[in-house]
């Protein structure tokens, strides 16, 4: 108690509320990659904010060439020298329920991909207390010894330091994906493997490459091709891109019809224009063809000067104009929108391929705040993919899932009709661990041990006698039951589900207290999830 020397009234507020566990973060992942500018390590909240402190993806470069029926093909040219994937990720990310989220920055575009980049890297985020995922997606592209040697070491800093989980992909490096799954299993190591899940196969998004038009080429017979009608300065201009054409002009003889018609046979690259009257002016030809919305199959026509001059009956070819070398979408942008306009759309349909750790990542968020950490991340939608790029079938699973020869299991993303893209899988590369071998499992327990771990703190240094223990055993045993109420515990009792011993006796020696020791030992029946659902038929006879 206080002594007090001076008279008057005195306010002492005595505490009489026990210390309570607070529930660390579940779902906070770190993403291990280059970046176009910054380095280092940020937490960030949203992709506006990664881009203003790292800036975005780096710009792909792209090539389009003019097929023979007139449409427009382009394939990308940089997917060696451009394997940065990380902006691509962290978008897949947010995009599935990601929440705040660590960006490592191991360097920029300038820089080659290299293993010592990465162990840097994860140097850096040991020294983070947060984070609880260590993502590598950008590490895919290393050679196959690098990507494992890092992802060993990603497993053995979550076993040091207890509080994170890892989220591996499998590195498709040959036609043959069994031959991928094969190196995956005999790669990894047998360390530390409940800390740990991996994933199969890669995902096609809905996202597009970032490009700059002056980084797509277009070949050097742009289609300009084109026949004029009528004097200079008058009519219409006539074009196909891409490939030799032919445009007819005829004049409907039924005076009854008044509409300009267009039919175009793509088979033989015929552009039919068919006039109601033969005073119709170019003009009307032009206003009409803006509202055609039929397969133009690389035709366009605009006025030829004010337009203003009739259009006659003919027939004319259309032979490519060759533009004087290879340009790109920048320059044509405004000598040949049409060319322009269909190069876009084609770029427009350009997806990118991804591993799916950044999208798992998002889902484990997603789960954790809807359901809770105990909740398996499986039978959940993957959002902004058009589908896994490989199929997997029931039989296919079946060696993914169980393995008897090394234990690791690979989760599979399948895509079902009517239900789309699913997480199918739930299990640890300890798939045949009886103890760590689902996700929750390990991940409520790491979540347990690390808000434990943190509550506890308070008790360095204090007395080490029955009313510390007491307050240690009634903290921890409300927030186990607190746990056990939301369904993460299994048991229909409370002595069930846990249990928390803390005293001399019990867990201490009197050695221990002499050298400090307080040793508390917790107990908990994790509820584990219902990987097969087996549903027994049987006849019943026939009752009188």
């Amino acid at each position: 108690m206080r002594n007090y020397s001076t008279p008057g009234v005195w306010v002492e507020e005595i505490s009489t509320l026990p210390p309570s566990v607070a529930q660390v973060a579940t779902a906070v992942p770190a993403f291990i990659g280059y970046t176009e500018k910054g380095s280092g390590v940020a937490r960030i909240g949203s992709l506006l904010e990664y881009e203003s402190l790292f800036g975005k993806a780096k710009p792909s470069t792209f090539e389009a060439t003019l097929n023979s029926d007139g449409s427009i093909g382009v394939s990308r040219t940089d997917a060696a020298s451009n394997p940065f994937l990380l902006y691509y990720g962290l978008s897949l990310y947010f995009r599935n329920g990601g929440g705040p989220c660590y960006v490592v920055s191991v360097g920029n575009y300038k820089d080659s991909l290299s293993k010592d980049d990465f162990l840097s890297g994860l140097a850096l985020l040991e020294k983070e207390d947060e984070p609880t995922l260590i993502v590598l997606t950008d590490s895919v592209s290393l050679s196959s010894a690098d990507y494992y040697e890092l992802a060993q070491q990603s497993l053995s800093q979550a076993n040091k330091l207890g509080d994170r989980f890892v989220i591996l992909d499998l590195p498709t490096t040959k036609a043959n994906g069994s031959e991928d799954i094969r190196n995956f299993r005999t790669s990894i190591g047998l360390n530390y493997l409940s800390y740990g899940a991996a994933y199969h196969p890669f995902l096609q998004t809905t996202l597009n490459y970032l490009y700059e038009e002056s980084g797509v080429k277009v070949p050097g017979v742009t289609g300009s091709s084109q026949v004029q009608w009528s004097s200079p300065n008058k009519g219409i201009i006539v074009t196909r891109s891409g490939v030799a054409g032919k445009v007819k002009i005829t004049v409907n003889s039924d005076n009854n019809v008044t509409d300009i018609n267009f039919d175009i046979a793509a088979a033989t690259g015929t552009l039919t224009i068919t006039l109601p009257a033969a005073e119709t002016k170019g003009s009307a030809v032009v206003n009409a063809w803006k509202s055609f919305g039929g397969d133009r199959a690389g035709f366009d026509i605009v006025a030829n000067g004010a337009g203003g001059a009739k259009i006659e009956a003919a027939t004319a070819d259309l032979a490519p104009v060759d533009a004087g070398g290879q340009k790109t979408l920048a320059e044509i942008k405004t000598t040949n929108t049409a060319l322009y306009n269909q190069i876009k759309t084609a770029l427009a349909s350009q997806r990118v391929t991804l591993p799916p750790s950044p999208a798992i990542a998002g889902i484990y968020a997603r789960v954790d705040a809807e359901r809770g950490v105990w909740k398996a991340p499986a039978n959940v939608s993957i959002a902004s993919v058009i589908g896994p790029v490989a199929k997997i079938s029931n039989e296919d699973q079946g060696t993914l899932n169980v393995d008897a020869d090394s234990g690791k299991s690979i989760n599979a993303i399948r895509d079902f009709t009517g239900k789309g893209t699913l997480v199918w899988g739930a299990r640890t590369l300890a798939g045949n661990d009886n103890e760590w071998r689902y996700v929750p499992v390990r991940r409520l327990f790491i979540t347990i041990e690390e808000s434990t771990r943190k509550a506890s703190s308070f008790a360095v240094f204090e007395p080490n006698d029955a009313t510390t223990w007491l307050k240690v055993k009634a903290m921890i045993d409300s927030y186990l039951y607190g746990l056990w109420e939301q369904g993460a515990l299994a048991g229909s009792k409370p002595e069930q589900a846990y249990f928390v011993n803390v005293g001399l006796g019990k867990t201490m020696t009197e050695r221990d207290i002499l050298e400090g020791r307080m040793n508390v030992e917790i107990g908990v029946a994790a509820v584990r999830p219902a990987e097969f659902v087996i549903l027994k038929f049987s006849h019943k006879l026939q009752e009188a």
